[in-house]
């Protein structure tokens, strides 16, 4: 393999050991079903805003930045792991 590609791998690689992807991976993994409404739901977030988003909706602004964090890291998780 060439250095650059080693180089790569071990960047890939690097990306794994992070909370967001352990997140991701662990969500994906125990809740698959929901995998495509939470990153749904975290763009309709991102969209509109966190305070807008839970206000029309009537959540807190906890539980929507929990939605919104859970679908981001679901979408990390999905684009190191492929």
């Amino acid at each position: 393999m060439a250095a650059r590609e080693e180089l790569g791998d071990e960047f890939l690689e690097s990306l794994m050991d992070t909370s967001l992807y352990s997140m991701g991976a662990y969500f994906s993994d125990q809740h698959p079903e929901l995998i495509d409404e939470v990153i749904e739901q975290s763009e309709e977030i991102e969209r509109a805003g966190l305070r807008r988003y839970a206000e029309e909706r009537s959540i807190s602004l906890e539980a929507c930045f929990e939605t919104l964090l859970t679908g981001l890291a679901v979408r990390y998780y999905k684009a190191v792991a492929g």
